[in-house]
């Protein structure tokens, strides 16, 4: 916790900045919620294919997922949407022109973890 999950359009591959993002995105956690940052986790998901609206123009789409085990304010839930939402086109190349969007939700009940 949190698991921490970017999905994004394929043309953008070569543009996210993935290290960088991801140092970001646990850093805004630590400070919005409490996170520790050891236990920040990220994946990358590429979706081949991606349509907006009519699907007329080409665009790029990052959809970035943070889920928390349950506790936090839905005040605090926000306010680190927003941090996120601020901080993505940093850490995308030619960020113009991206669907941006952050969720931030809570973990099911049933959510366990372990470590091998």
């Amino acid at each position: 916790m949190p698991n921490i999950t970017v999905d994004h359009s394929a043309g953008l591959d070569d543009r996210i900045d993935r290290a960088g993002l991801a140092g970001a995105v646990h850093q805004a956690c630590v400070e919005t919620v409490a996170a520790r940052t050891a236990a920040c986790k990220t994946r990358f998901r590429r979706a081949d294919e991606t349509v907006v609206g009519d699907g007329a123009e080409d665009a790029q789409v990052v959809h970035l997922e943070i889920a928390l085990l349950a506790g936090r304010t839905q005040e605090a839930k926000t306010a680190l949407a927003e941090a996120v939402l601020a901080l993505l086109p940093e850490h995308i190349k030619n960020p113009e022109g991206c669907h941006l969007s952050v969720e931030v939700r809570d973990l099911e009940p049933a959510y366990k973890s372990a470590r091998g």
